[in-house]
């Protein structure tokens, strides 16, 4: 420590690169800091520290991390204490640029496996970003010493060490992530997809806001969908299990169907303590379909939606760099398939209407031999029949699903009412079928180039997420803006890393491009997400395989 100090004291008012000499390992009273890499200028992507803690130094119980649920639920919470310590005990902008950020990448209302907070048996390891103070080009070494030797240690402090003040709410934050996941792996014993406990709250704040409304209406399940299941900490627990099959959520507009949606579409993670979301769980492959204009296609086979387009343009291997509503949302749904997708989430507002439906007045003006489409309608019953795929439907528009439907949900002010009886009387028979269909089959031997490639006039190609969805591959800039359960920018890079993992280990895809990024996946969860980067950093999280594939499917072809 006392090193550091004195060079600090030598590098005063120098050049901004003299930082450079910091890079090494020193040791605090109690903890060990290492500064990993140092940065070029006072506006570039802050330094990159790490502390290290001994057994003893820290002292949580072994317990607390005896699987990897526990381990993600303990990293998540030392991480969320890492970053109240640094708002609470860190000054913040101190010179040019960035200087005297510093930061951790913990942060949304999931718990995510990451790598910003590591734990084993031998030692705990927190890495943050540490914006080094300047002045123009110039070193501000003071107020570097100040971030060093007053600040960094009252933040490990607060949110490391003094950890015995805070065991209760640790216990509950690792038991509340242990429930969630126990509750969602009873949803195959109640033959269900999702599960929404009373009293949870679903509405947020706003669309950019995603904690929860203080005011909102509290979820109250109908009589006919309630049902009980104990959990390992919980106990015994009341809620909604909205059964395996076609489940449709119908209501008039700003009555709540969405919001329903979109807790089920978050269902997938489990939830920080006070969230309201925290036993809202849906089945772990389900995924939210939607359609997508202009987003690239890589030979989907899309001919159970749509056949032969016009020119003869077969759609068994469909390829385009520009596709409709309708041949979007059909490949979003094939390529979740191929991902072993479960159970389909959808909302009509965020759907192609032409892919949804075509009425019997439609049909009578236009010939099924002129409508290539063959609407989600007429496919949703097999889709679970003979492929087991569920799907859960917002709908206030198109009565003509009601006839497919093994459950109506009703919202009336947040309030819900199985109408099932009334809305099968209602409906009568069932839309006709064709006589043909083409079966929904996966093409395991699909593949797509993940080579990375440098822009012109670089030396490397770089991986770089630009927004939270938004992902620069080399010379691909990756459009993800609409594949809503992708939350985090870790996320997001690390689907680059994976990407570039599976095009160095196995770039031909011997077993298809899904099996190839399974394998980049097992091996990131077993060895950790430090195997996807040539330099120690803590900004990673890991995705789901959909998502990840998601990325693959929307590279564009060369």
């Amino acid at each position: 420590m006392e090193k550091l100090r004195t060079l600090l004291q030598q590098i005063e008012g120098r050049g901004y690169k003299a930082y450079k000499q910091l890079c090494g390992v020193y040791n605090f009273k109690t903890f060990q800091l290492t500064i990993d890499h140092v940065q070029g200028d006072p506006f570039a992507l802050p330094s990159r520290i790490s502390i290290q803690l001994s057994a003893e130094q820290h002292s949580i119980p072994p317990e607390f991390w005896g699987n990897r649920i526990r381990q993600t639920g303990l990293e998540d919470f030392l991480g969320r204490a890492l970053h109240a310590a640094i708002k609470k005990r860190v000054k913040g902008r101190r010179g040019t640029g960035r200087s005297g950020e510093m930061e951790i990448s913990i942060n949304g209302q999931q718990i995510l496996q990451r790598n910003a907070i590591l734990i084993d048996s031998n030692h705990l390891e927190a890495r943050l970003l540490f914006a080094l103070p300047g002045s123009g080009r110039s070193i501000l070494a003071q107020e570097a010493a100040v971030m060093f030797f007053t600040e960094l240690p009252q933040v490990v402090d607060a949110g490391l060490i003094w950890i015995q003040q805070s065991l209760t709410e640790m216990k509950r934050h690792i038991e509340q992530a242990e429930d969630q996941e126990a509750l969602r792996d009873q949803l195959e014993q109640l033959d269900a997809v999702a599960f929404v406990a009373d009293g949870s709250l679903l509405p947020r704040r706003s669309g950019i806001n995603d904690q929860p409304l203080d005011d909102g209406i509290k979820f109250k399940s109908p009589v006919e969908l309630k049902c009980e299941v104990t959990l390992p900490h919980r106990g015994s627990v009341s809620g909604m299990a909205i059964p395996k099959g076609v489940s449709l959520i119908v209501g008039g507009g700003f009555h709540g169907k969405s919001t329903l949606l979109q807790a089920l579409e978050r269902g997938i993670y489990n939830h920080i303590p006070g969230d309201g979301r925290e036993l809202v769980v849906t089945t772990a492959t389900a995924v939210k379909i939607r359609a997508e204009d202009h987003r690239s296609i890589n030979q989907v086979d899309i001919s159970p939606f749509i056949s032969t387009l016009p020119g003869n343009r077969l759609t068994n291997c469909f390829s385009t760099d520009n596709a409709s509503g309708s041949t979007s949302q059909a490949a979003n749904i094939i390529e979740a398939l191929e991902c072993h997708c479960r159970c389909l989430l959808i909302d009509e507002d965020t759907s192609a209407t032409n892919f949804m439906i075509r009425d019997q007045r439609m049909q009578q003006l236009i010939p099924d031999r002129q409508e290539p489409i063959t609407p989600l309608l007429f496919r949703v019953r097999e889709l679970y029949e003979q492929a087991g795929v569920s799907s859960i439907i917002v709908t206030g528009g198109s009565g003509d699903y009601l006839a497919v439907a093994d459950r109506v949900i009703m919202m009336d002010h947040y309030q819900l009412f199985d109408v099932t009886e009334k809305a099968h009387n209602l409906a009568g028979d069932s839309p006709p079928a064709e006589t043909e269909r083409v079966p929904f089959q996966k093409n395991p031997r699909r593949k797509i180039d993940l080579s990375l490639k440098p822009l012109p006039r670089q030396r490397e190609a770089k991986i770089q997420v630009r927004e939270q969805r938004l992902l620069e591959y080399g010379q691909q800039r990756i459009d993800l803006l609409q594949v809503e359960q992708l939350l985090d920018r870790g996320q997001t890079e690390t689907i680059g890393r994976l990407l570039r993992w599976c095009n160095q280990h196995n770039p031909e895809q011997e077993s298809g491009l899904i099996a190839s990024l399974q394998q980049a996946l097992l091996q990131a969860e077993q060895q950790g997400l430090d195997i996807l980067l040539p330099w120690k950093a803590g900004h990673l999280a890991m995705p789901r395989l959909y998502e990840l594939a998601a990325a693959a499917n929307r590279l564009r072809r060369k």
